[in-house]
């Protein structure tokens, strides 16, 4: 019997990536509201209570309402919003966070889809705390830059519709000025961190793709590690990962750059160790598609855990 798979918000960005990825399969079938009903709150309940497994591909607050909807204790949740990602009665949704957390997700009645800033970031914070290579304490600093898409919809228009009122012709900005971004408190819950880390975010013109970096002195690391103790954790942390991959530091210091579109149209999340042995300075660094393992493709892997099928599939 096929599994009911219900979508709520699937014209959203994140929604359409996920339904065009599960379109096809025929193991789920694919549950839907008409144009008519699908701001409608008693049938929208009547279908998310019909579903197998729930995917909220929402703002924060309509997530919240969306959960709050379910009465049928078979209802299985993916929410992909912010709402969930710090609630530890929820199973946060990156499979690669431990050597458990698969088993945790499959098992996991509610799972929270991870952000797509935050699990590049997490991905190369969690192992390196969890080793005790950088203490909990640190006072870390993330760069990142995104493309578009991941502002959904209206940035989308604005990067790509020039009749649009909100027509932006920027080549790169630097936005989340305030320094309280949202993925801060998913950062520093699930990588492990008990001093909040700088994070400061921006956005490319081009529609797909997601770096992010954390520069270190190490010297004035606890330990004092080289880069090469940091890539040998984090070769070890991932190394029966299908989706994960820690570049050889050979490859990475012969590239002659990395570009943020690299792995775009994949679930693949990718981590380079830069190092300058003369000035004891390192730099850890995450490329990702941000539409892939920054958001639908975790999604879907989630989804395909909670399925017990093979996590790679429709990827």
């Amino acid at each position: 019997m096929s599994a009911k798979i219900f979508i709520d918000g699937q014209v959203g960005t994140t929604g359409l990536q996920i339904k065009s990825r599960l379109e096809g399969r025929g193991d789920i079938e694919l549950l839907s509201l008409t144009e008519e009903t699908r701001k409608d709150a008693g049938a929208r309940a009547e279908i998310i209570n019909s579903a197998d497994i729930a995917i909220l591909c929402l703002p924060d607050a309509a997530s919240l309402e969306a959960v709050s909807m379910i009465t049928n204790p078979n209802t299985k949740v993916i929410d992909a919003s912010t709402a969930h990602r710090t609630n530890p009665n929820w199973v946060y949704g990156f499979p690669e966070l431990n050597a458990g957390q698969g088993k945790k997700i499959a098992s996991a009645r509610f799972v929270s889809n991870v952000g797509c800033y935050a699990v590049a970031s997490i991905s190369m914070i969690n192992p390196l705390v969890t080793a005790g290579i950088i203490p909990p304490n640190e006072g870390l600093s993330i760069n990142a830059i995104s493309g578009y898409s991941g502002g959904g919809r209206q940035m989308i228009e604005s990067f790509e519709d020039k009749t649009n009122p909100q027509y932006n012709d920027a080549p790169f900005f630097v936005y989340g000025l305030t320094l309280e971004h949202k993925h801060v408190p998913e950062i520093q819950t699930h990588g492990g961190l008990t001093q909040r880390p700088l994070f400061v975010p921006s956005v490319g013109r081009f529609a797909q793709g997601m770096i992010a970096q954390i520069p270190l002195h190490l010297g004035k690391l606890a330990g004092q590690p080289s880069a090469h103790d940091i890539h040998s954790c984090l070769s070890d942390h991932y190394a029966n990962a299908r989706f994960v991959k820690v570049e050889a530091m050979e490859k990475t210091a012969s590239m002659g750059d990395i570009r943020p579109d690299s792995v775009n149209g994949t679930n693949e999340l990718h981590l380079h160790v830069l190092a300058n042995n003369n000035q004891n300075h390192a730099v850890v660094l995450a490329v990702l598609d941000n539409l892939g393992k920054g958001a639908s493709g975790s999604a879907i892997q989630n989804l395909n855990l909670m399925l017990g099928v093979d996590e790679g599939t429709g990827l």
